[in-house]
């Protein structure tokens, strides 16, 4: 299991501070939000850049945006080493994989709470991962949909059928207890945000997902 430390709930004030104290973690987690896709706004490229600047950690960074075919690069050049879109944000899924994979960098989907596994299921063989939204899009800090159960589940079926290295991985409302249910459903990666920075030991929280 990889748990990824979602810089959404980072100390924006000393990030690097923030960094630091999950430097074990395998990946970090970059939420990236344009205002339009989802209601709130992130950061972009620059953030990136400077993260990459202080850390060898893989950056996963999740597209909430409308256009991620246009701002896909960007954000490779600036150190992503993964890039995951929506599915509901582009009517081309396909040229956006094969940009994002012609650049370098591992590609996800993303599906929301309210999208079915079936809107992605003949692109499995094509990607190296699914992202499984738990809660709606956009806010930390939101509790857990357990429909999103069912979903992984089915994505565990259908990688063994079509695509045995897919990794799933889970986003929203990840704590002690969410966390095993993910795990017992198929789940390979967790992203937690509020779990693990809002609190006085990052680190430990990190551990005790683990």
């Amino acid at each position: 299991m990889i748990i990824a430390p979602s810089i959404l709930s980072a100390d924006f004030g000393n990030l690097e501070k923030s960094i630091e104290q999950v430097k074990s973690a395998q990946w970090l987690h970059v939420d990236v939000m344009d205002g339009h896709f989802v209601p709130n706004i992130s950061i972009g490229p620059v953030v990136i850049k400077g993260l990459r600047a202080y850390t060898d950690q893989i950056l996963d960074t999740h597209l909430m945006i409308s256009d991620p075919a246009k701002y896909a690069l960007e954000f490779i050049k600036a150190g992503s080493d993964r890039i995951t879109f929506h599915i509901e944000a582009t009517s081309d899924p396909i040229a956006v994989i094969n940009l994002i994979r012609e650049h370098g960098a591992k590609v996800g989907l993303s599906v929301k709470p309210n999208t079915e596994v079936s809107a992605i299921a003949e692109l499995i063989p094509l990607i190296d991962q699914v992202l499984v939204m738990s809660v709606e899009p956009g806010f930390g800090g939101q509790e857990f949909m357990t429909n999103s159960l069912d979903k992984i589940k089915e994505l565990d079926r259908l990688r063994k059928k079509n695509n045995i290295h897919l990794l799933i991985v889970v986003d929203g409302g990840i704590n002690e207890k969410t966390a095993s249910l993910c795990k017992e459903a198929g789940a390979d990666v967790l992203v937690a945000g509020s779990y693990i920075f809002n609190s006085n030991d990052p680190l430990a929280r990190m551990e005790r997902l683990k």
